[in-house]
């Protein structure tokens, strides 16, 4: 499923569909894990507003994220994010090797210069 196909209906049916989480026993460990996309908005809204990235807390939220919803990862994202955030989580995409080799979305999509600086210098 391509993420332009998710919808409210439907987004919440295919995470849980994707999701992989061994230590997860309970609704309330799912629903911790789908937070983290609504914790990652709000890092890079603030980036936006305020040109603070926090690098790490971004990149231990994505490895997680992929840990637990795997190939529903990106499709996820894109769907709970907003246009004005796909530069930035296209880069780093790029930085985690995550980039799908599929064409998409993503081919006219620029990589932010200024977050793969950022990233570069790790």
């Amino acid at each position: 499923m391509h993420f332009d196909e998710l919808n409210e209906k439907n987004y919440l049916m295919f995470a849980i569909k994707h999701y992989d989480n061994p230590q997860s026993v309970t609704v309330d460990d799912f629903m911790e894990d789908m937070k983290k996309f609504k914790y990652l908005k709000r890092l890079l809204k603030r980036y936006l507003k305020t040109g603070v990235l926090r690098v790490n807390l971004i990149l231990n939220h994505l490895i997680i994220l992929f840990n637990v919803f795997g190939d529903g990862t990106i499709p996820l994202l894109m769907y709970k994010m907003g246009d004005e955030y796909f530069p930035i989580i296209k880069t780093f995409l790029v930085y985690l090797d995550r980039l799908p080799d599929m064409p998409g979305i993503f081919t006219t999509i620029n990589i932010d210069n200024d977050v793969k600086d950022l990233l570069d210098s790790i």
